[in-house]
């Protein structure tokens, strides 16, 4: 047997409990927000130890999370020292949006049916924290000479933009990789994403009793307008495209909508968050003035009503730097490899916490377990899963990949 299909038996070998092990991970909640997501950092320690990997615990001060918005973070780092030479990070996160409505499966339960997974974080992206962890156990299996070093970042706060996770990280220093492989899909490398910008958006008038209108001034109808006239730029935008394959023009969606105190009340107050994704050819601070243009206008045109608007969000797109070719390389040789399909490196219309590791001057690539396609993983949707399959084909292309970027 050469490397390659030791690194594979190994992992066919051990596959059950890299399984059990994503399982464990669903089932500790990471609803962000709220954001209490230190307890799972606990946990998944906890069990890295079972495999004799020591984690260290970094938590982010809690004034610095509370003003951040969510309720704890401990963001984790394992490093494997094999010899002289590059250092690699694989990150991924185990924040998760709240499950919603709809599921058929439980969201915690980490259920089994017809090979899927199911359950929040079994696509996006607790599956690698398995992935991760297990080809790093694999590539280790070999006893082989290595040069270099593998450390795994997982953090905490990806849904809020990154920057309690591996932000911090970067920030103070705890880490300098020189490459870096975060949680991504199977079927493509990603070398580049959209920027996004989000914001609140406080549209003021005045309170009146419904009986009598006239003496309020109405916040919801100010907000229609306003609303009215942000939704009509996606028509300009789809005439702005991109040339990285995989985006495809700028867009924006509200999300969020919040305001008034009963209904036979004018309302004084209505509040709307929204959220802007921008394409990599893109100027964020125009992009940022544009859109209070946008809505100072409408607002102008509506007598009484007033405007605030919170920046929430600034999340910069990533470019591929030009040191990811080693990445892309070994990703794409054992992904055809293994998937039997070519793996087409490209631009993903997602905003990641990978871009603060390029604005660090660390080139990455985004690759994992996962479909596809976003729609096919019901990412962020009701019953969320996963692929077994992929899970198992992607820990060995990371396992490869690794062999390769460390001989």
């Amino acid at each position: 047997m050469n490397d390659y299909e030791k690194i594979d038996a190994w992992i066919d070998a051990h596959f059950d409990e890299e399984v059990q092990f994503l399982q464990e991970l669903i089932r500790v909640p990471t609803d962000t927000p709220p954001g209490n997501n230190a307890p799972h950092a606990e946990r998944t320690a906890e069990l890295l130890k079972s495999f004799g990997f020591e984690a260290e615990k970094h938590p982010v001060p809690a004034t610095e999370v509370r003003a951040y918005g969510m309720e704890s973070i401990t963001n984790l780092i394992v490093r494997r020292h094999y010899g002289e030479g590059r250092t690699i990070a694989l990150n991924a996160h185990g924040d998760v949006v709240p499950p919603g409505e709809g599921w058929i499966h439980d969201p915690y339960g980490g259920e089994i049916v017809d090979g899927k997974i199911y359950g929040r974080a079994a696509a996006v992206s607790k599956c690698d924290f398995a992935s991760f962890t297990f080809a790093v156990r694999a590539l280790e299996s070999l006893n082989a000479r290595l040069n270099g070093s593998v450390e795994l970042h997982f953090t905490y706060d990806e849904e809020f933009g990154g920057e309690m996770g591996p932000g911090w990280l970067l920030r103070n220093k705890l880490t300098r990789p020189d490459l870096m492989i975060a949680a991504g899909f199977s079927y493509e490398v990603v070398t580049a994403h959209n920027g996004c910008l989000q914001m609140e958006v406080t549209v003021n008038g005045k309170m009146a009793h419904a009986a009598v209108p006239d003496t309020g001034v109405d916040a919801l109808q100010g907000a229609v307008q306003i609303l009215k006239a942000l939704y009509a730029q996606n028509a300009l935008y789809k005439q702005v495209t991109s040339r990285v394959e995989g985006i495809k023009h700028p867009y924006l969606n509200v999300g969020r909508i919040e305001g008034g105190t009963n209904t036979n009340v004018v309302p004084g107050k209505v509040t709307f968050k929204l959220d802007r994704r921008m394409i990599p050819e893109e100027n964020p601070a125009q992009v940022e003035a544009g859109i209070r243009k946008v809505i100072a206008d409408a607002a102008a045109a509506c007598p009484g009503i007033t405007v605030d608007i919170r920046r929430m969000l600034l999340a910069n797109s990533m470019k591929p730097l030009a040191g990811n070719k080693p990445l892309v390389d070994a990703i794409q040789k054992h992904g055809e490899a293994l998937f039997g399909v070519k793996i087409p490196a490209m631009g993903t219309p997602l905003y990641t916490d990978v871009r603060l590791y390029a604005e660090a001057g660390v080139p990455g690539v985004i690759y994992g377990a996962g479909p596809r396609t976003v729609l096919e993983s019901h990412a962020k949707r009701a019953d969320e899963r996963l692929e077994l399959e992929d899970l198992r084909r992607a820990t060995k292309v990371i396992a490869r990949s690794l062999k390769d970027l460390l001989a």
